[in-house]
């Protein structure tokens, strides 16, 4: 069974909310079973380079979604500091070959997230793992009726949220176009890990 994993930093819980859609949309896919790891909870890695068990999931999976918010034009330092405790997985290449994708939250509808995505995709390049990209066409040229893509990200996914509570403030397409995300992303797991 082809395993997803959202593995995650969210601030004030918009991000978590994002990550759940993700979630959601990738265990509605028959056959895979999807997950959320919050990293900011994980251990660092031992002093021999060996990872402590809350690690497993990570390195049991098929495909590996990294999200987070986008400060400053970068990702959060939970994000960079899981991305470096993660250096030892790198000089193993342990998750050679395994699928990988990412996702931005920020208030501003632009806030720099492309360049959060870059830098995630760019951490899953040096453990070189296989990037899949949003597939989800902006509704501005599909006429969707639902706003999927609002921000017309290709690169990865890209959400927008205000300063209230993160259910009040996240726009409702964000949530369905997490969703059609985390499907797509299963539906690549399915594909990759088939014949194995």
């Amino acid at each position: 069974m082809p395993k997803v994993v959202v593995a995650f930093h969210s601030g004030y819980g918009h991000t978590k909310l994002i990550a759940e859609h993700v979630v959601k949309g990738a265990a509605s896919v028959p056959g895979v079973a999807a997950s959320l790891v919050n990293i900011a909870e994980l251990p660092g890695p031992n002093a021999d380079r060996s990872y402590p068990v809350q690690w497993n999931e990570l390195h049991a999976a098929d495909a590996i979604i990294f999200g987070c918010p986008t400060y400053m034009g970068d990702v959060s330092w939970q994000m960079k500091k899981f991305m470096e405790d993660a250096s030892g997985i790198w000089f193993t290449q342990a998750w050679k070959d395994k699928l990988a994708a990412g996702f931005a939250n920020s208030g501003g509808l632009s806030g720099d997230k492309l360049h959060t995505l870059h830098t995630l995709s760019v951490f899953a390049a040096q453990q070189s793992m296989v990037w899949v990209t949003t597939g989800v066409m902006p509704s501005i040229y599909t006429g969707d009726g639902k706003n999927l893509n609002r921000l017309s990200s290709f690169s990865g996914l890209m959400t927008q949220s205000g300063q209230g509570a993160p259910e009040a403030s996240t726009d409702p397409a964000d949530r369905l176009t997490a969703e059609a995300f985390g499907k797509r992303v299963a539906e690549a797991a399915v594909r990759w890990t088939k014949g194995r």
